[in-house]
Parts: C-alpha cells; structure tokens; sequence
C-alpha cells in the first residue's frame, strides 16, 4: 500500500492533466478553426476513439507488460501535446484530432491497464481500499483540473495550459517508472492467481478454468466468463444505462440552471457539481475504511444495484423543480450512491482471474463509452422537444428498470445456490448416518440371530 499510495499521486497527477485538457483543447481548438461543429467533431473523434481502444487495450493488456503500457500511454500524450506546442500555426487545426485519437487512446489503455492490475499490486484482500483511494484521488483531481482550466487559459494562455498538461503527463510516467510494482501475476500456467476460486462467488469458476487453456481460450475468456457469470454481464449491461443516464443530466444541467437563474446560468451547475464530488468523495473514504475491517472484500453485487437505483432515483429529483436546498441534498446523495457503485463495481471486476481481468475492463470501457456517447446524441435530441426532467427520468428511468431486472437475476441466484446448498447439506448427512444404520442394523439382525438360535439349543434340549 505504500507503493500505491505514491502511485495513486501520479495517477492523480495524469488525472488532473486529462482533465485541464478536456476543457483547455475544447476551448482552443473553437479559438483555432472558430467553428463550433469543429470543436463538437473533436469531442465526437475523442469518444469514438475510446469505444474502439477499449477492445483493443483489453488484448493488450492481456499479452503486455502493464507497467510498461502505462507508462508509454503517459509519455506518448506528453509527446502529443509538446508536438502541438511547437507545431505551425497553419498545421495545428489538423493536428488537435489527431490528438484526440492519441488522448483518447492512450487515456483508455491506461485505465483498462491500471485497474486490472490492482489485485496484482496490492494484493486480492486490499484491492477495495485501494479502489477507494484510487478513486478518491481522480475525484480530487477532477474538481482541481475543471476549476483550474478557466483561470489558467484565461490569466496565462492556452500556451501555458497544455504545457502544464504536459508535464503532469511526465510526473505520471516518472513515478510509475520509479515504483517496484508487479501488474502481472506470477504464474499463469499453475493458475496462482489468488483471486480465481472467489471470482464470481462460484459463479466463474467454470469460465476460469476455461480460460486457462490455449490462446484461443484466452482469447474469449471474457465472453466465457460473462456467460458463467450472468450477474457480471448484467451488471456491465447496468453501466452502460447509467452511462447513458449519466450523459443525460450532464447535458440537461446547463438548460435547466438557465431556466433556473437566466441571469446567473452556471450557479446551480457549480453547486450540483461541487455538492455531488463532496458525496463521491466521502462515500469513497467510507468504504476504505469499511474495507479494512474484517477482510472485507467489497460491497456486493446487491449493493451495487441498490447504489445505482438510488443513484438515478436522486439525479431524476434533482430535475424535479424542488426548491434549491432539496436539490442540493438529492445532488449529495447521487454522489455518494455514484461513489458507492463505482468502488462495487471496480471492485467486482477484478474477483477475475488475471488473464481475464484485462479484457473484461476492455470491454466495460467500451460499453460505458459507448452509453455515454450515444446518451449525449439522444438527449441533446429529446431536449429540443422535451423538458429536462422528463429527459432525465426517462434515460435515468431505464437504469432503474435494469436494476430491477439485476435484482431479479440475483433472487434466482440465490435461490439456486440455496436449494444446491440444502441438497449438499443433506446428502452430508445422510454420508454420515449411513454407517451407523448399518452397523445398528447389522448388530441387530446377528443379536436376534443369536437370541433365536441359543431358544432353538435349549428347546432341543
């Protein structure tokens, strides 16, 4: 945990420099080609580019060394952004999308690769803690790097903004290169992961087994292991509607401050946002230290679904047109639930055997990706014709509808293993009396034997 502590302070340092730059280059690239669809364009090839490396960083990540591909992801976007710096004023307009292949990329490698490795890092029975404090230090480093972009563009210059991105990129690098950290297991052949009998609760063993076969079983040991494990792929299912809920308020809130405060449109944005990471922060810290308490290995499938029913619930009254304080209040309880769902879920993910692992945060990457974008393609539509609640409840609607449909598959789950767990009981113990039955029987049949033989003696007699 020593190790990591100091990795989670790179790693909140590269968060903080892909945060400045997603407002910094957004605004820059509008002040190069003062065009909006420009800028939207950007975004557009940034997110698709997401999508698309989540399946690709997942098979990296399984073939590679993680270390090395964290660090390279880190020091190809230092390069990139050095290389818009010194670029022609006449080249830099072309060149900020192919920026947004490279961040897009490289920030998604660099995800899919550090979470995977966690288990490996600090061990199975800490993974929680060290989600929790991972977790804690992008959130820190999201609020620095949105609060801090405007000020920096607008008092030192776009110049000095994507320079300190930059080097925020090489701190990241320099740390992890400074770390004697292992993100490998140690012996995939014997199968000594650590993690593998508890993946899914006896859910994946099946799937675990499987992939440990050749390469072509490595190669869909995802997919196995999602059909072994239904819960898992409902709940990857369930990020991806929140996803698609998550984009929903992100791109209501401006419209519903305005109606809100015509004068003063990003007051309420700046309280939501500042009260909704004050949750996620100390929902965060919570189940660190409810994680060193007994071994606790996490909160649960259950509380995951919970945590995300009541995430949407909140996010859909807080475009309710409820006075400001009870807004306020609903915001707080979206980020903690949003804080509790995150540590569950990452959490969840890496119970998968380690040559597994990589490609399922692969594949959730590119799922949750892709909800997001389409969610932001279809609320921006809906709120042309519709209210921002009613654009809310609906997307948002649709997570809670799926958390139910999770707590329906885990009620069956449950029943199964324990009807499965009743009949071993009973066959235990019938194992057990079986013996002496016999005994009592056999006992019984050679003393009636005696008894009836010694009358027939004395009566002959």
């Amino acid at each position: 945990m020593r190790h990591f502590r100091l990795l989670v302070v790179g790693n909140g340092v590269s968060a903080y420099g892909s945060y400045l730059n997603m407002v910094a280059l957004n605004v820059f690239i509008y002040d190069v080609t003062d065009s909006a669809l420009a800028a939207g364009l950007f975004m557009a090839v940034r997110l698709l580019t997401s999508v698309v490396s989540g399946f690709v960083s997942g098979r990296l990540v399984s073939a590679y060394d993680r270390k090395r591909l964290m660090v390279g992801a880190d020091l190809t976007q230092c390069v990139a952004m050095i290389a818009l710096l010194i670029a022609p004023d006449g080249g830099r307009a072309g060149l900020l999308y192919v920026l947004a292949v490279v961040t897009g990329f490289c920030s998604t490698l660099s995800g899919v690769a550090l979470r995977s490795s966690i288990p490996e890092i600090v061990g199975g029975e800490l993974r929680m803690r060290a989600n929790s404090l991972l977790a804690t230090g992008r959130s820190l480093a999201m609020i620095a790097g949105f609060a801090s972009a405007g000020v920096l563009v607008a008092e030192l210059g776009y110049v000095a903004a994507i320079s300190l991105d930059a080097v925020t990129f090489a701190v990241s690098a320099c740390v992890l290169l400074s770390l004697p950290i292992r993100t490998r297991a140690q012996d995939e052949k014997t199968g000594e992961k650590g993690e593998a009998p508890s993946v899914a609760e006896g859910e994946s063993g099946k799937a675990g087994k499987t992939g440990k076969g050749g390469g072509a079983g490595r190669g869909a040991g995802a997919l196995l292991l999602l059909r072994a494990a239904p819960v898992l792929a409902v709940m990857i299912a369930l990020r991806a509607a929140d996803g698609l809920g998550s984009s929903s308020h992100n791109v209501a809130l401006p419209v519903y401050s305005s109606d809100l405060d015509p004068s003063h449109p990003a007051t309420f944005v700046s309280q939501f946002w500042a009260t909704w990471a004050i949750g996620n922060i100390v929902m965060q810290q919570v189940c660190g230290r409810w994680a060193g308490r007994g071994g606790r290995q996490g909160p649960g499938e259950r509380a995951f679904a919970i945590g995300a029913c009541v995430m949407s619930a909140a996010f859909i009254v807080v475009f309710a047109g409820l006075p400001t304080g009870v807004a306020v209040v609903a915001a707080l309880v979206a980020g903690m639930a949003d804080g509790l769902t995150e540590i569950a879920y990452v959490t969840r993910l890496q119970a998968a055997p380690d040559e597994q692992r990589g490609r399922l945060f692969g594949l959730s990457a590119s799922v949750e990706n892709t909800g997001f974008g389409l969610g932001m393609l279809v609320s921006g539509a809906l709120l042309d014709h519709f209210s921002p609640l009613q654009v809310v409840g609906l997307l948002h609607g649709s997570a809670i509808v799926l958390c139910c449909g999770m707590f329906v598959v885990l009620v069956r789950q449950g029943r199964e293993a324990g009807r499965e767990h009743a009949e071993h009981r009973e066959r235990a113990e019938d194992a057990e009396h079986r013996p002496e039955a016999r005994e009592r029987t056999g006992e019984g049949s050679v003393g009636r034997t005696g008894e009836s033989s010694a009358e027939r003696e004395s009566e002959a007699r």
